[in-house]
């Protein structure tokens, strides 16, 4: 059997219906943001205990909170850039060890620089594993079902937000150090996925874009069996005006690639991915990273700021996987929009309040929209970019994101005395209503259309 026989490969892949084979790529990708989120989340628990330990400032804390978003921005660059090189598996599996090894390191820090430096190292792993799994695993997924099925993979990131904030509350003031077991605690997991990860195929779509059909014909033979196994019946028949796979094309360097996305017929795609990831990543580290330290410093106990942590950690799942199943009918474009305007509009309910009670309520809504409007944006981004340099796009504006998401942290250190609880999250809230304008403007839609489609009209 070959692809000239059969249709192109892209055509074989979006006409088969979701099934278990599938559900298992969703699990072991979502494991994988499930151990992101922990670590991404587990940070903000470790603030007091890294402050009394060695002493640090507000500013000192900033950095901390900023140290993991930038080593996500050289990791999302370098996965990106990789991915369309040597393929989104190996990429992914490299990412996800080196992560697990830096995160050990950081536990045993014996000093606040050391820490630091462990941390950006960890964030590297961790931010080139983000980067990568949405659009290596969007390539599987049938058109008609892919805008659920990457919202609900970004949606195991609450489940990891979820276990950080009850490591942070039994785990961190278990012992004095508490908060170095917290980190062995997110690292060691992952040796078990990385074994789980091994009978991942490559992506035939990247195989293709790289020419090598046979590879990429050999994968789609086996996920068409498996399909049919798990189903029982026979697979649909390949349309006759599915759009053709694309053609092969020889990955470009980061300079290339930055031509090519800033280039007339991409501008606009790239403009608007770009602002919608800075927006809702500052946004998001700059809530997350402060909420159980600002709530302490509002004369809240330790113990109990992550009692209430867990509550507003709880409602990022509703808000990831609502919006998944909004992505499937209202497009993601329009999903994000909504998301990111129910998440103005807490943010500034919670510039307003000043009782723990109303504090922890608006946080939890401004957490719902906040993750919500993510599961939209790690389905749309694999969308927009053609496969030759999808990887390359998607790490791109998860890169130009976490710019955001290092410039908040440490701002809202800085300037939380001068701009008080009420300013931090007006600044929040005038962010995003940004967000939502660039959005609504100049957003694309893309529910429904096979990538070779919007592909097509990126060219």
């Amino acid at each position: 059997m070959t692809v000239a026989a059969t249709g192109s490969v892209a055509a074989r892949l979006d006409r088969l219906p979701l099934s278990r084979p599938h559900y298992g790529l969703l699990f072991l990708g979502g494991l994988g943001y499930t151990f992101d989120g922990m670590d991404a989340a587990v940070v903000a628990f470790l603030l007091p205990s890294a402050q009394a330990a060695w002493s640090l400032s507000n500013g000192q804390l900033g950095l901390i909170g900023s140290a993991t978003p930038f080593g996500y921005l050289i990791g999302a660059t370098i996965a990106g850039l990789l991915g369309d090189r040597i393929g989104r598996r190996r990429v992914m599996m490299y990412a996800l060890a080196f992560y697990a090894v830096f995160s050990v390191v950081s536990a045993a820090a014996p000093n606040y620089p050391f820490f630091v430096g462990a941390r950006v190292l960890a964030g590297v792993g961790t931010g080139a594993e983000s980067a990568i799994i949405a659009p290596f695993l969007a390539e599987f997924v049938p058109a008609a079902r892919r805008g659920w099925f990457v919202g609900a993979l970004a949606g195991f990131f609450s489940f990891g937000y979820v276990t950080a904030a009850l490591i942070g509350r039994f785990v961190v003031p278990a012992a004095a150090d508490g908060w170095r077991y917290a980190q062995l605690l997110t690292a060691v997991p992952v040796i078990m996925l990385l074994w789980w990860r091994r009978s991942l195929p490559e992506s035939p779509r990247f195989l293709v874009s790289q020419g090598r059909t046979a590879e990429a014909d050999a994968v789609v033979d086996a996920i068409e069996k498996r399909v049919q196994s798990a189903t029982g019946r026979p697979l649909p028949p390949i349309p006759a005006t599915a759009p053709e796979t694309e053609r092969a094309r020889t990955a470009v360097g980061l300079f290339g690639a930055l031509r090519f996305l800033w280039s007339r017929p991409m501008a606009a795609r790239t403009a608007v991915t770009w602002l919608i990831w800075f927006v809702i990543t500052f946004s998001y580290y700059g809530f997350f990273s402060w909420i159980p330290t600002l709530l302490v410093q509002r004369g809240i106990t330790v113990t109990k700021s992550f009692e209430f942590s867990i509550i507003i950690y709880l409602a990022q799942i509703p808000g990831y996987f609502s919006a998944a199943w909004l992505c499937e009918r209202a497009d993601r474009k329009n999903t994000i929009a909504i998301y990111l305007a129910g998440a103005a509009v807490s943010a500034y309910w919670l510039s307003q309040t000043s009782t723990p009670l109303t504090i922890t309520i608006a946080g939890a809504v401004l957490s719902f929209f906040l993750n919500g409007t993510y599961a939209g944006v790690y389905a749309y981004t694999p969308e927009v970019f053609p496969t030759w340099i999808r990887a390359t796009g998607a790490g791109l504006s998860s890169a130009f994101g976490r710019i955001g998401s290092i410039l908040a942290p440490s701002l809202i250190g800085l300037f939380s005395a001068s701009l008080g609880f009420a300013g931090v999250f007006g600044l929040t809230t005038v962010v995003l209503v940004i967000g939502v304008a660039g959005t609504v403007i100049f957003g694309l839609s893309t529910a429904g259309r096979s990538l070779e489609d919007l592909s097509a009209r990126a060219q």
